[in-house]
């Protein structure tokens, strides 16, 4: 079992920047694929961007030369900078962790981002 501890979220003026942060309880960090999602009320959840145990990355279209997933494998630690900030970003944010095996997810309990003027 792999906790998940997502931090950053906030209110932000459309233009602006905030910066997510997910903590992972594994010693195996480094082993996972990690990834950020987000959702919105009666909506599907979707993905934002994810990083593979390589380094690899891979965004949704709607945030592509906006944000930037990364990992600090020393800390446990996965980013999201997320810049130029517009009203649509709007949306609960979630960490989630998957084994190499791709057996087995893990979810956060997600932090709130709204951009709002």
């Amino acid at each position: 079992q792999v906790q998940l501890v997502e931090s950053g979220g906030g209110l932000v003026q459309p233009g602006g920047s905030l910066r997510l942060s997910c903590a992972a309880s594994t010693n195996i960090f480094s082993t996972y694929t990690m990834s950020w999602y987000r959702q919105n009320p009666g909506k599907q959840r979707e993905l934002v961007a994810s990083i593979s145990s390589s380094g690899g990355t891979n965004y949704a279209d709607p945030v592509k030369g906006r944000f930037t997933i990364s990992r600090d494998n020393a800390k446990n630690t996965v980013h999201l900078q997320m810049n130029s900030l517009k009203p649509e970003d709007t949306a609960v944010y979630y960490c989630k962790a998957r084994h190499w095996t791709g057996q087995y997810d893990f979810w956060g309990q997600g932090t709130q981002v709204t951009v709002s003027a």
